[in-house]
């Protein structure tokens, strides 16, 4: 049964991406997002509601049902440990490789990992990949819910050739550092599709070739509701360099992994190849075309609600 401290904790949250998301349209979404990060009493509020909606309800919730595992943390180090430690990378460079010679495009195929497997995870909050021995974490968020995540603005840091750190807030990324990137539950956040690409451009930045960019973003609907946008955005992905490896449509949520082409012009072949008509380059989601202030139905709102405040509580694709 859903909590009244529950239903709390989630419509803050889901006031707050409205509230940034009318703010990008009356004044664009740069000086929305940095208004947004400014906006300090919003960011601690909004950090420590996501720690307890997530630590105490979320993980409640993330029980394992008709052998689907509904948790976003266990679905992402799960695919982590099977492609390097289980070394399933091997698999998808020899089959760019093959891409390659066809195309006779010349790459180095040699890809290099390190042990632990360094993971930057955006939008952390309060670090829940610490848990995992094999990973190597780097925790960023605009405010961090402990002294174990960094306070980092992920779409307007700089990225050079070495990492920096001040006074626990980062200053700098370095270029093909790490070998995964997380984007749990973070692109929805984002107001625009124009920053959604920046965040997805940086990521292709720092990750070393062959690494990986997990995807989760909620959607309670099935799974051909919302196809089309998904499409677009492994179109828009493969225009950056990143070739999709595992996709899932779970209850609640898209479950995607992009890996880092070791020659972008593979994965933009694909971009070319597959395009359709309907395609563009960009990272939408739902809310982008309808009005915060849309009326739904007494039906459709009780049926969001319960999808909304008993899983994935902070943000409802209706």
């Amino acid at each position: 049964m859903v909590t009244e401290e529950h239903k709390l904790l989630a419509e803050f949250l889901k006031n707050v991406h409205s509230s940034l998301r009318k703010s990008t349209s009356k004044m664009g979404e740069e000086k929305a997002w940095l208004d947004h990060c400014e906006n300090q009493v919003v960011l601690k509020t909004y950090s420590q509601y996501m720690e307890k909606l997530a630590t105490t309800y979320w993980e409640a919730n993330s029980l394992i049902e008709n052998n689907e595992v509904t948790s976003r943390i266990k679905w992402s180090a799960d695919v982590c440990f099977d492609y390097y430690i289980n070394k399933l990378y091997l698999k998808y460079r020899d089959k760019e490789n093959e891409i390659a010679k066809k195309l006779n495009i010349p790459f180095n195929s040699e890809e290099s990992f390190s042990n632990p497997i360094k993971l930057i995870d955006v939008g952390s909050c309060y670090n829940p990949f610490k848990i995992y021995d094999f990973l190597d974490v780097f925790a960023i968020d605009l405010w961090p819910a402990n002294s174990s995540v960094l306070q980092c603005d992920f779409l307007n840091v700089h990225i050079g050739n070495t990492i920096s750190v001040e006074s626990n807030k980062v200053k700098q990324l370095k270029e093909k550092c790490f070998e995964v990137v997380t984007f749990c539950f973070l692109l929805e956040y984002i107001p625009s599709s124009k920053l959604r690409l920046k965040a997805c451009e940086n990521a292709y930045r720092i990750l070393k070739p062959g690494g990986l960019l997990v995807i989760n973003t909620p959607d309670s609907k099935h799974v051909g509701a919302n196809c089309k946008i998904m499409k677009c955005w492994r179109y828009s992905l493969a225009c950056i360099g990143f070739t999709r490896i595992k996709y899932e449509k779970l209850k609640h949520m898209h479950c995607m992994v992009f890996r880092k082409a070791l020659c972008k012009d593979t994965a933009v072949r694909w971009a070319k190849i597959y395009k359709e008509p309907y395609m563009e380059n960009a990272i939408h989601i739902p809310q982008d075309f309808h009005k915060d202030n849309e009326e739904t139905s007494t039906a459709e709102t009780s049926e969001n609600s319960i999808n909304y405040f008993t899983q994935l509580p902070f943000f409802s694709i209706d």
